[in-house]
């Protein structure tokens, strides 16, 4: 159990009914090696887009009329949503046991450098505050350079809630002072049982209520057009939706990974925009692409 567990006071209540009636769910071996190809698939994509400054960003890659609607909405000050399917050589990667959640997100931030945008990314220990209530404890673990190792316990909630500690490391690449990207995996994930109260546990990792068992982000920031783009992708690995129980457990899984994105994306874009409390922006989802 990780010492973090039960510390700093968290006042999250989970929903023990609910929690049992959606049953345990193990992380199997295959289940795991069917996200690490989807991944592996994901950021070979990746690392061909933000290998040339013409692709940098994933909407540059779009149909020249799509692109240009999309960059003037963005410009309009609007959130730009989408869901994403990876490829491996052209087909479908098949995760038995489990569901892939891949969404990607992309705002514009009118007066705001590259150089502010990754220094709030990277303050790790403020991510509590600054992401609260989606997460509600953050700490710096390590550093080196451009490398970080950080905690995260998050607070998820949507008809039943889910506490979860875990861990991740983060990798920045300055490819030149304009352009930025990251690379963010989770290298520990732990549900937490009866948060906050004194016979908080974690449970054994990849033996829970498989709401979340891994999660990986990629982050790109360009300073353009007097200001910066911010592009966030994620990919995240949960059970798949037990038969009966979509009422209890379907919002959770279908709605929640993309609602976070949205949620970090608009809180990330009122900090550095200082209009934090401002009305909501548009977000704009766009019909599903795959891409391989």
């Amino acid at each position: 159990m990780s010492a973090r567990a039960g510390a700093g006071g968290a006042t999250a209540v989970a929903v023990p009914c609910l929690t049992i009636v959606a049953g345990a769910a193990d992380l199997k071996p295959a289940t795991e090696a069917a996200f690490e190809r989807y991944a592996r698939a994901t950021e070979r994509r990746i690392a061909a887009e933000v290998a040339a400054p013409a692709t940098f960003l994933s909407v540059s890659t779009k149909p020249d009329r799509d692109c240009q609607r999309t960059f003037d909405a963005l410009n309009r000050g609007e959130i730009v949503v989408e869901p994403l399917r990876s490829t491996d050589a052209g087909r479908a990667i098949d995760i038995p046991g489990g569901l892939v959640h891949h969404w990607l997100g992309t705002t514009f931030l009118p007066d705001v450098c590259v150089c502010d945008a990754v220094m709030l990314l990277q303050d790790y220990n403020r991510h509590g505050e600054i992401y609260r209530p989606r997460i509600e404890r953050s700490e710096l673990l390590s550093q080196n350079g451009d490398r970080f190792t950080f905690f995260l316990r998050f607070f998820m909630k949507k008809v039943i809630t889910v506490v979860i500690n875990s861990e991740h490391q983060a990798e920045y690449v300055r490819l030149t002072p304009e352009r930025v990207h990251s690379r963010v995996v989770s290298t520990r994930i732990a549900e937490v049982e009866h948060p906050g109260a004194p016979d908080e546990r974690e449970k054994p990792v990849g033996r829970d209520g498989g709401y979340l068992w891994r999660l990986n982000t990629y982050w790109r920031f360009l300073e353009r057009d007097g200001g910066t783009y911010l592009q966030f992708e994620s990919i995240s690995l949960t059970r798949r939706i037990p038969v009966g129980l979509g009422w209890v457990v379907g919002p959770f899984i279908n709605s929640l990974p993309r609602e976070s994105l949205e949620y970090t994306l608009q809180t990330t874009r009122d900090v550095l925009t200082q209009r934090r409390g401002a009305a909501d922006r548009p977000i704009v989802q766009v019909q599903a692409r795959g891409r391989g």
